[in-house]
């Protein structure tokens, strides 16, 4: 049994992932302030599974708050920091308030891990840190130095920071570049997640680009087994910290995605089209060689599976839309 502290647990990923650690029986203690970027009501129900479980206990507060944290660690705590700000265009508008979570936050989530003597950390980065000038597949190897975005430089600073402290304080750290992850309980303002809404309604969607831009979208269930995965390798892993890629392995051109998924919805989309936006990526593909070979890492399911498991999810969930 380890006993696993999960920042941002209340969010889509984090969800997913303490309830895949209970269920195995991990002890698990989740963090999050509730950041109104979407409603509290929607994360608060994205954590009614693991609130029935007597091995979970919730902690509202914010990474920022050195004091709230030292008390929830032990030195045998295993810390799978996922709280952060995330979305490239809203990174633009908000470059200092993504900068203090996400690097400043995480610093603090560093020097708690220090005070208490934690010496196992996984870290959830991203894709975004790669640019657009890495060569396709992305490998972990690549110097990603030309982030395109607020978001992505936090991401990368994030990575850079903890790869200082694993050196000075002798930790055994996972970074994990998430690419594109969906599924239900997606945030409402990603981009499966919103055009899967817009169509149930008969809105129109907005495509930016040609449609011709590529992602690879990586379900979460598939994302969560690669994180268990890495909390379990931080236990015999070296002092360092270890990039690992989480990704399908399969671009697919935005125009396919939601072709696709207007399909599974059954209804015909409206679209309208518009220019890139600044700050988004032409297209991002995981080299997931690595993780595959160090942490048994193989995504399972396809994008004609995840899409139909995330359509079901929302039609259920959009109930009465149409």
């Amino acid at each position: 049994m380890n006993r696993i502290l999960v920042t941002g647990a209340a969010g889509f990923i984090g969800s997913h992932l303490v309830e895949a650690l209970l269920a195995r029986g991990d002890q698990v203690v989740g963090l999050d302030n509730f950041d109104p970027f979407y409603s509290r009501a929607t994360k608060e129900r994205n954590l009614s599974v693991a609130l029935r479980s007597s091995e979970f206990r919730f902690i509202e507060g914010s990474i920022l708050d050195l004091e709230r944290l030292g008390p929830l660690l032990t030195p045998e705590t295993v810390v799978v920091h996922l709280a952060a700000k995330a979305g490239v265009r809203p990174s633009i508008a908000d470059p200092r308030g993504y900068t203090e979570t996400n690097v400043q936050g995480t610093a603090v989530v560093l020097e708690a891990i220090r005070q208490r003597g934690v010496h196992r950390l996984v870290l959830a980065s991203s894709s975004s840190v790669y640019g657009n000038d890495t060569p396709s597949p992305f490998s972990e190897s690549a110097p990603a130095l030309r982030p395109v975005s607020p978001y992505a430089a936090t991401k990368r600073a994030g990575e850079l920071l903890v790869s200082a402290w694993a050196d000075l304080h002798h930790l055994q750290v996972a970074a994990l570049r998430y690419f594109t992850v969906y599924g239900p309980r997606q945030r409402p303002d990603l981009a499966i997640h919103s055009f899967a809404r817009r169509i149930l309604a008969g809105e129109t969607i907005t495509l930016f680009g040609d449609g011709s831009q590529s992602r690879d979208y990586t379900y979460c269930d598939d994302i969560v087994a690669g994180t268990v995965a890495a909390i379990d390798w931080t236990a015999t892993a070296p002092p360092g910290v270890e990039v690992f890629n989480l990704g399908n392995n399969r671009p697919v051109a935005l125009a396919t995605l939601v072709a696709a998924l207007s399909a599974e919805l059954g209804v015909e989309p409206r679209v309208q089209w518009a220019a890139m936006q600044p700050g988004d990526v032409e297209r991002t593909a995981a080299d997931i060689t690595k993780a595959g070979r160090m942490l048994g890492y193989h995504p399972q399911v396809t994008l004609a599976e995840g899409i139909h498991r995330f359509a079901a999810w929302c039609r259920e969930e959009y109930a009465g839309q149409r």
